[in-house]
C-alpha cells in the first residue's frame, strides 16, 4: 500500500468511527431501539452518509479524491 492509500483508510476509518459513536449515541437517545438494533442501525447509517476517500494514480502522479452525498462531484484533496 502506498502512502496515499494508507491515508485514504485512515481518513475512512476516522470519519465513520466518528459517525458511528455519534449516530450511537443519538439512536440510544432518542429512539426506543434496544440491544444490537442500534449499533446496526448507526452502523447503517454511518456507512450511508460517510464520505469517501480514495487513492488513485493521475497523469500528474498520486492524487487523494472524496466524494460524499452533501458534496457535489469528487473532491481532489491533495
Amino acid at each position: 500500500m502506498t502512502k496515499l492509500q494508507v491515508r485514504a483508510f485512515l481518513f475512512q476509518l476516522g470519519c465513520f468511527a466518528i459517525l458511528f459513536i455519534s449516530f450511537q449515541y443519538l439512536i440510544g437517545k432518542y429512539t426506543n431501539l434496544e440491544g444490537l438494533w442500534i449499533q446496526f442501525t448507526a452502523f447503517v447509517v454511518g456507512t450511508i452518509l460517510g464520505p469517501k476517500f480514495q487513492a488513485a494514480k493521475t497523469k500528474d502522479g498520486e492524487k487523494l479524491f472524496m466524494s460524499w452525498l452533501f458534496i457535489k462531484g469528487i473532491k481532489d484533496i491533495t
